[in-house]
């Protein structure tokens, strides 16, 4: 199979809205992580202790997948560059490790939103037994 020189170009836009989506990812993330830190600045509780947690390792994994992300498009420029050089062979070989970079990217993604959501239902459950031990308390008076 030959690629064309607009091949490896088809993953240029997919790529850019990945590495935009991270970005708001980390953002949002650090945004959290000040307001957590505030918060239990002010009062130290475990359910905050282990959201906090959870965002130092969801941190780790944003940093690889736009680790990844990045050198899949460096990667796919690269194959670029070949193929424009005549270098069939190689430009194929380095537009293969420019996808498994990108899968590779995808995945961590996905394991950092189902940490996410992790997080959203610890945060979930403390309100709730908040909501319950609270209602309780206010019929025993």
């Amino acid at each position: 199979m030959d690629i064309s020189f607009t091949t490896p170009a088809l993953l240029f836009p997919a790529v850019t809205f990945l590495l935009i989506a991270y970005t708001n990812r980390f953002l949002a993330i650090g945004s959290r992580i000040r307001n957590l830190h505030d918060r239990y600045r002010a009062n130290a509780d475990e359910v905050l202790l282990g959201q906090i947690k959870s965002l130092r390792h969801r941190v780790i994994l944003i940093r690889n997948m736009q680790a990844c992300g990045v050198a899949g498009l460096f990667f796919c420029v690269i194959c670029m560059l070949l193929l424009f050089s005549g270098w069939q062979l190689a430009g194929k070989i380095i537009f293969v490790l420019s996808l498994l970079l990108v899968l590779a990217s995808l995945g961590i993604s996905f394991r950092e939103i189902l940490l996410s959501v992790e997080a959203l239902n610890m945060e979930l459950m403390f309100m709730e037994t908040k909501e319950i031990t609270g209602n309780s308390q206010k019929t025993i008076i």
